[in-house]
């Protein structure tokens, strides 16, 4: 037989690589969701956006596997254009309802994750920040003792960006650009450039 048939040959009996799937955290680090879910938005109100009067955030680290499906965050999400809002119902004022949004900005090459939040109680306030996180997965224990998988968001940096900004955040290496763009009416913030970096 000639060898370019043994060859051809070969590589037809030769048994196919698996293709692994990306792991919960490449999908976080890629697209801000878990099993094709997005990350509840009231994860970041817990992370403060939702109580402004602490100068220093009190909730720091969320497991993102329990948070999607859990009672917490049970409010619907729906997508808004590049946003993720969640609605929490019978609730907020005259001006609406008490709602709490981000846009996925992306990771840094050191693999923070940057995210830009909206927070509205209701009124005609909508208060934006710029998270960075830093996602881990972390084995734990269930009460009867089996092993599971947690997804850690802890909240490295806090940049708040005041009440109705308008502007862009971009990412480039490690830093993170934030500009307020005054011709759609956004104030309160000037150019900076903030690096994504841990403690």
């Amino acid at each position: 037989m000639p060898r370019r048939a043994l060859i051809a040959l070969a590589l037809c009996c030769a048994p196919a690589v698996p293709t692994h799937a990306a792991s919960p955290l490449d999908e976080v680090r890629a697209s801000f969701t878990i099993g094709g879910k997005p990350i509840p938005p009231e994860v970041f109100a817990d992370f403060g956006d939702a109580m402004m009067s602490d100068s220093r955030p009190i909730v720091v680290t969320i497991d993102a596997n329990a948070a999607i499906g859990s009672n917490r965050y049970a409010d619907p999400i729906k997508a808004n254009g590049g946003w993720v809002e969640q609605i929490k119902p019978g609730s907020g004022s005259f001006n609406g309802p008490e709602t709490m949004s981000y846009e996925y900005r992306g990771a840094t090459t050191n693999g923070l994750l940057v995210v830009l939040a909206a927070y509205s109680g209701g009124g005609s306030g909508v208060f934006y920040s710029v998270h960075i996180l830093e996602a881990a997965a972390h084995p734990a224990f269930d009460e009867d003792g089996s092993i599971y998988s947690r997804l850690n968001l802890t909240l490295v940096r806090t940049y708040i960006l005041g009440d109705r900004w308008q502007g862009d955040v971009t990412i480039s290496g490690n830093s993170v650009r934030i500009v307020t763009n005054a011709s759609l009416g956004g104030h309160g913030v000037t150019p900076v450039t903030i690096e994504a970096r841990k403690p």
